[in-house]
């Protein structure tokens, strides 16, 4: 086993945890929060009888990183160990898992699942494990998986079950959870407590050696002017203006200023409305304004041909077929701007200041002559490939050394990375192979890079937490934080109030570390009753939105064409997760598009082609091939509008919708749908 020593400061926040109480350990990034964890949980093992301690990480790349670099290092020669992932053979027999296993590392979906899983081998309570270490224990609220588990755990200490795990939670930033003064802040951090059942514990007697051993970067505000003229993004506008007045908008529809968030927001309702309404005008123009929302706000952080290039990218990809004048006129627009619009993005007098002075920040960390690594994040998939392009284009970082490579989240999308790519290239930057990610927020939490001496937040409007996190991926020596943005913009403001509200959730923690013992106590029991019967009511709210209407009295249209296609009653639920529609008649209204392809295989299905409505080629799901025999249409409600009994509605997720859908039954199917089965 590899030596294994703390720092005072870690045997100051383990006291706690050492004699079995349940505590939230609260140490900066760097801080060593997870070797501290190993130490507990070494001590656990070696003496508690028929131990099991699970570790639940958020991010599948922390599942490996954790197992490699931690526990298996200092915990590998005496225990059993294993990592389970969606990808892992090990999640299909969860129960079996923890009972042959000393420490099991894995997502908290994973748990969550073998939870509530009903079949023997699959199944795990929580009173079979001994101790539950929990990381990035903050997102430990509302909805989150973290706290369906935790949710769990409360309901079962109310009811007096005493078998539980002790509770070990990890953060370096519990945030203020958008409270702006102090007594939300304190509600905030007691709330995680509660959700935790645990105390925050943090370093008192050792604060020398810890701002030692976990220095703070530089921190600098690389600020460039607002450039002089943007003809591209002027022209943007007009050809906005020329939308609004098409849609001839309803007197009580106000649009904020286009090329901001508040615009998104606006027209994401505006294309509700249109839906709603029956009204394709609204709807179809409202989609389209998205887009050259999205191109302005790309032209404000990034070139000027990438905002062109998004634009053009959505109508040559769009499938769908113009059914109506409105789509006539949305098309005919751009084509008749698109030689414009695209010599003015090509026009260099026009380029946008920020990447110049992004250059020139990457430059003096990576040209200097010492051996660098750095992080720069970005807001969206698209800006993080926008830039690596830039990047590796651009002769004089070329010059500088600089290699560069992508990393977003992992997922079955086809803009998403697979997980091997993501381990992979984490793996390549530890080993000097790359020297800049270009990342997402996926990086900002829990990526063990001790040697990163620069981070580049870059046009991100982000809370104090993942503004303290991307900090925290500057660790080396004299390393650097920089912020890049215009003079007078929304990144410079939110930055300050984020070190505002950083400095307010040390207050909060400082005074819920105050209070004394019995009234925390008390605080905490009332929070975690209230927390209960919020859920019970919730359930009992949700169970009558989905009884609101039998399935039957609902009927599913295409959200393009507003083309009635299904009833409700013909979605099944099959296998807790894909809502497929089993009516042979259904094919009729769709035909195949192109093969799916994910990067994952599954137990039971495999995918097929894409689905698409026949009329205005929408896409709308995929259909999937099911135990090698039957073809089932998978359907993404988000492409679909329902029209009820009270009018026409649309949501988001399946949960949403206002009737219950019943389980899918193969035998049932078959027996419908295969003449003579038993004859």
């Amino acid at each position: 086993m590899a030596d294994f020593e703390l720092f005072a400061y870690q045997k100051e926040v383990v006291e706690r945890p050492l004699k079995r109480e349940n505590i939230i350990i609260w140490l900066p990034t760097g801080g060593g929060k997870t070797r501290a964890a190993v130490y507990v949980a070494k001590r656990h093992l070696e003496t508690t009888a028929n131990a099991k301690v699970v570790v639940l990480a958020n991010k599948i790349h922390l599942v490996n990183q954790h197992y490699a670099n931690e526990f298996k290092p200092f915990l590998g020669n005496q225990y059993k160990l294993v990592k389970v992932s969606g990808d892992s053979e090990e999640k299909d027999f969860f129960g079996k898992v923890i009972q042959s296993t000393h420490v099991i590392i894995c997502t908290a979906q994973i748990l969550h699942n073998a939870m509530i899983n009903e079949e023997e081998t699959k199944h795990t309570e929580l009173s079979d494990i001994t101790l539950l270490i929990i990381d990035e224990c903050h997102h430990t609220h509302k909805e989150e998986v973290y706290n369906k588990i935790m949710r769990c755990y409360v309901e079962k200490k109310l009811n007096g079950e005493q078998r539980l795990p002790q509770i070990l939670g990890l953060t370096a930033s519990p945030g203020t959870g958008g409270m702006k003064n102090l007594e939300d802040a304190v509600n905030h951090i007691l709330q995680i407590c509660a959700n935790l059942d645990s105390t925050i514990v943090s370093t008192k007697n050792c604060v020398p050696e810890l701002k030692k051993n976990v220095p703070k970067p530089r921190k600098t505000f690389d600020i460039v002017e607002k450039r002089q003229a943007d003809p591209f993004g002027d022209h943007l506008k007009r050809m906005m203006q020329q939308i609004h007045d098409y849609m001839n908008l309803p007197p009580d529809v106000q649009l904020r200023v286009c090329g901001t968030q508040e615009y998104e927001t606006d027209v994401v309702k505006l294309e509700k409305r249109g839906v709603h309404n029956n009204s394709r005008v609204l709807a179809q123009c409202a989609l389209h304004l998205r887009e050259y929302n999205d191109a302005l706000l790309i032209n404000d952080t990034l070139q000027m041909l990438d905002a062109y290039q998004s634009l053009e990218d959505f109508y040559n990809t769009k499938l769908t077929t113009a059914i109506d004048e409105t789509d006539n006129y949305l098309e005919r627009l751009f084509q008749e701007n698109q030689v414009e619009l695209k010599d003015l993005a090509s026009n260099p007098c026009f380029d946008n200041p920020k990447m110049a002075k992004l250059e020139s920040v990457l430059l003096n960390q990576f040209g200097s002559g010492v051996p660098s690594k750095g992080i720069l994040f970005c807001k969206t998939r698209k800006s993080t490939h926008c830039l690596n392009s830039w990047v590796r284009q651009n002769s004089a970082l070329k010059r500088a050394g600089v290699r560069a490579a992508i990393l977003t989240g992992a997922g079955n999308s086809i803009n998403h990375m697979t997980q091997n790519e993501q381990v992979d290239t984490i793996c390549n930057f530890r080993q000097d192979k790359l020297n800049l990610l270009i990342s997402t927020s996926v990086a900002e939490e829990g990526l063990d890079i001790p040697e990163c001496n620069l981070v580049v937040r870059y046009g991100l409007l982000t809370n104090e937490i993942a503004q303290q996190q991307a900090s925290g991926r500057a660790r080396a020596k004299d390393s650097q934080y920089s912020v890049v943005a215009q003079a007078g913009g929304q990144e410079v403001r939110r930055e300050r109030i984020n070190e505002a509200l950083e400095e307010l959730t040390e207050q909060a923690i400082a005074k819920v570390q105050s209070m004394d013992d019995e009234e925390f106590r008390r605080t905490i029991n009332k929070l975690q009753t209230d927390a209960v019967l919020h859920t019970a009511l919730l359930k009992e709210q949700q169970k009558e939105r989905r009884n609101r209407y039998p399935a039957s009295r609902v009927q599913l249209l295409c959200r393009n064409c507003f083309k009635s296609v299904a009833s409700a009653d013909d979605i099944k639920l099959l296998e807790n997760s894909h809502f497929v529609n089993i009516n042979s008649d259904f094919k009729t209204y769709y035909k195949r598009g192109e093969d799916v392809f994910f990067p994952k295989t599954f137990e039971n299905w495999e995918p097929g082609c894409r689905v698409v409505c026949n009329y205005c080629n929408t896409k709308w799901g995929f259909e999937m091939k099911y135990k090698d025999c039957v073809i089932l249409p998978n359907m993404s409600i988000k492409n679909f509008a329902l029209e009820t009994p009270a009018g026409r509605m649309t949501v988001r997720k399946w949960k949403d919708v206002p009737f219950m859908v019943e389980e899918f039954s193969f035998e049932e199917y078959c027996l419908n749908n295969i003449p003579n089965l038993y004859d």
